[in-house]
């Protein structure tokens, strides 16, 4: 299957992975894709490790499964980076996006000899930066559609407009600080 992308998020109950991979999946397909965005279910709770998936093809996808060899892999925890395999089966062609101030010196021992690309953003920044609070997903949608190359940065920008208008019809108020959180994380993300 040719352009056939696989990411596969890692993160927290209630920090928004599911939901961010879930707001990839309706971008990319707004943009003529064929997608699939999945959370993988377990004793879900607040705080426990959680993982959802992506695929996006410019062909229809016939595969359908859990990723286990992930072209790219967001962290939106990186205290996740100590407990759970998260560069497991990724391709070392593809890159792992991570939530984190650690240096590049502290991620290379905790990334377990992965000879990729890693890409940082420091998510809580942003978000409190842009929203007044934490919420580390909006960060990290703009952090992976930057690094695949997925789609531009105005198509992301103005689907998530029209996506934010229509989920928080009820709270106008939040979109300006979601659009401004995409758009610093556009610019915040970094290859070290």
């Amino acid at each position: 299957m040719s352009n056939l992308i696989e990411i596969r998020w890692h993160g927290r109950g209630g920090q928004g992975a599911k939901t961010a991979s879930l707001l990839l999946a309706d971008a990319a397909f707004n943009t003529g894709k064929y997608i699939q965005g999945f959370p993988e279910y377990g004793p879900e709770r607040m705080g426990a490790p959680i993982t959802a998936y992506n695929r996006i093809s410019d062909e229809p996808i016939t595969i359908h499964s859990n990723i286990y060899e992930p072209d790219y892999v967001v962290v939106v925890d990186d205290t996740l980076l100590t407990s759970v395999p998260v560069t497991d089966g990724l391709k070392k062609e593809g890159a792992i996006v991570i939530n984190t101030t650690k240096t590049g010196e502290e991620l290379k021992g905790l990334l377990k000899g992965y000879e990729g690309a890693v890409y940082t953003i420091d998510a809580r920044k942003v978000s409190e930066e842009a929203l007044g609070k934490y919420f580390p997903n909006t960060p990290m949608l703009a952090a992976i559609v930057k690094v695949t190359g997925i789609m531009s940065d105005e198509e992301l920008l103005a689907d998530m407009q029209k996506s934010f208008k229509h989920k928080f019809a009820k709270k106008p108020e939040v979109i300006d600080g979601n659009m401004k959180a995409l758009e610093l994380a556009l610019k915040e993300v970094k290859k070290i």
